[in-house]
C-alpha cells in the first residue's frame, strides 16, 4: 500500500533522516520506533506532506504522494493523529469528529446554511457515522462535551475517533501514548489493537514506547540518528544489539546487552 524509497530530509546542513526505505502492506500494523531525536516525527511529517523531502520517493497505492498537498490526503484515504493533539477545544467532541468527515460532505455552504432537505439528511447521516466512531472509541458519553474540558487521555481517544470517522485506508498514529499514565497507555494500546483487528485498517504507528509497540505491531522499523538500524518482527528487533545500544547506551554491549534483551521492560528503561 505504501512504498517509501530512499527518503531523505534536510534542514540546511542538518539531516533529520537519510535514505529511509520501507513498505507497508495492506492490512498491516507497522511501527516506527527510536529514541528521542531519531527522526520519527520528521518522517511522519514527510509522509503526511507537512514537509517536502530533500530526496527520495513516496507512493500510495501506486500514486506519487509527493505530487499531493497535505489538505488533499484525506481524499485519497489518509488520516493522521498528532502527538500534541490537533483538536478544537471550544467545540464539542461530536463537532470535532464531524470536522474529520468534511471531505466526505457534498452539501456545500449555501445548502447547509439554508438547511435544505439534502443538507439535513446528509448532516444526520454524518452525525450517525460520527457517533459510531465515538462509541467504538468508548467515549460516546462525551459527545456533547466541550473537548477542551476533557482530560488529556480522553482527548487522545477523541483524536483517534476522528481519524476513524474519516474512513481512511491508512491511519498514521503519531505517538498515541505519549505523556500518558500506565492505565491510559493500556487503554489506547487496546483501542489501536481493536482498530487493526476489528476494522482491518492499515496502521502506521510512530512511537517512543517500545513496550507498547512490541505488544501489537506486526513489523517494526527502528531509527537512530536518522538512519535505519533494524527492520523486522518485534521479536527480531528486540534481540538486535544495535537497538539495545540505541535505547540503553554503549555500556550495555556484549553479554550485558544480551541479558537486557530478555524483556521489554528492560529495553524500555
Amino acid at each position: 500500500m505504501l512504498e517509501v524509497r530512499e527518503l531523505t530530509l534536510r534542514f540546511g546542513s542538518v539531516t533529520a533522516f537519510a535514505d529511509v526505505s520501507f513498505d507497508v502492506a495492506r492490512g498491516e500494523l507497522f511501527a516506527v520506533i527510536g529514541p528521542n531525536g531519531a527522526g520519527k516525527t520528521s518522517l511522519f511529517n514527510v509522509l503526511s506532506r507537512v514537509y517536502q523531502p530533500s530526496a527520495g520517493s513516496l507512493r500510495f497505492e501506486g500514486a506519487d504522494l509527493l505530487q499531493l498537498r497535505a489538505w488533499s490526503l484525506a481524499g485519497v484515504g489518509f488520516a493522521r493523529t498528532f502527538q500534541n493533539l490537533g483538536l478544537f477545544g471550544e467545540l464539542t467532541v461530536l463537532e470535532n469528529i464531524l470536522i474529520g468527515r468534511h471531505h466526505l460532505m457534498h452539501s456545500g455552504t449555501l445548502r447547509s446554511g439554508l438547511r435544505l432537505g439534502y443538507a439535513r439528511r446528509e448532516e444526520r447521516r454524518h452525525s450517525v457515522a460520527a457517533m459510531e466512531a465515538l462509541e467504538f472509541a468508548g467515549i460516546g458519553r462525551h459527545a456533547h462535551t466541550p473537548t477542551g474540558t476533557l482530560p488529556f487521555g480522553i482527548q487522545k481517544h477523541v483524536e483517534i475517533a476522528r481519524a476513524l470517522a474519516m474512513e481512511p485506508k491508512l491511519m498514521l498514529l503519531d505517538e498515541p501514548v505519549a505523556g500518558m499514565s500506565v492505565a491510559e497507555r493500556d487503554e489506547i494500546t487496546a483501542l489501536v489493537h481493536r482498530l487493526h483487528r476489528e476494522r482491518d485498517l492499515t496502521l502506521l504507528l510512530v512511537e517512543h514506547d517500545m513496550g507498547m509497540v512490541m505488544r501489537i505491531a506486526q513489523r517494526v522499523l527502528v531509527l537512530d540518528f536518522g538512519r535505519i538500524i533494524a527492520l523486522g518482527t518485534p521479536a527480531e528487533v528486540q534481540r538486535d544489539e544495535r537497538v539495545i545500544r540505541a535505547y540503553l547506551g554503549e555500556e550495555f554491549e556484549g553479554g550485558q546487552a544480551e541479558r537486557s534483551a530478555g524483556g521489554v521492560a528492560e529495553v524500555r528503561r
